[in-house]
């Protein structure tokens, strides 16, 4: 009976003292580096986009003052 309760232990307090320190660590440090935001390359895009949201934006103003000016009743055609 000791020697089935002394093969249970052990691999627990191997499990206890090896394992789960290390695999607390790597799980907090891969949390860790989720959560510190964008990388240089993320945040250069989101920059383009911003860059090209606000083109877009002025060119369909630029558009509808066309529009408007030529043909005024083209948004109740839409």
């Amino acid at each position: 009976m000791e020697d089935i309760i002394g093969l249970i232990i052990a691999p627990i307090i191997v499990f206890l003292v090896i394992v789960a320190p290390i695999w607390l660590i790597l799980h907090y440090r891969s949390k860790k580096q989720i959560n510190q935001g964008l990388s240089e390359d993320q945040v250069t895009a989101l920059n383009n986009l911003a860059k090209t949201a606000e083109s877009m934006a002025d060119r369909i103003q630029t558009l509808e003052a066309i529009l408007d000016a030529e043909s005024p009743e083209w948004r109740k055609k839409a």
